[in-house]
C-alpha cells in the first residue's frame, strides 16, 4: 500500500525535482492562470473589443513559467 501511495503522490513531483507541496503550489498556480486565461477568452468571445490579448498574454506567461522550471 505504501508503495502505491508513494507512486501516486510523490513519484511525479520527485521527477521534476519538487516536493509534494511544492508541486501542489506550482500546479495550483498554473491552474489559476489557465482559469484566468479561459475567463478572458470567454469575455473576448462575447465582447470582441475586450480582453483582446489577455488570454494569449497569460498563456505566453504560463509557457515561460513552465519552460524556466
Amino acid at each position: 500500500m505504501k508503495s502505491i501511495m508513494n507512486k501516486i503522490l510523490f513519484e511525479h513531483p520527485s521527477s521534476v525535482n519538487e516536493g509534494y507541496f511544492e508541486h501542489m503550489r506550482f500546479a495550483s498556480s498554473f491552474a489559476i492562470g489557465l482559469f484566468i486565461a479561459g475567463g478572458a477568452a470567454v469575455v473576448h468571445a462575447i465582447i470582441p473589443c475586450l480582453c483582446e490579448k489577455t488570454a494569449s498574454n497569460k498563456i505566453t506567461e504560463l509557457y515561460r513559467k513552465i519552460e524556466n522550471r
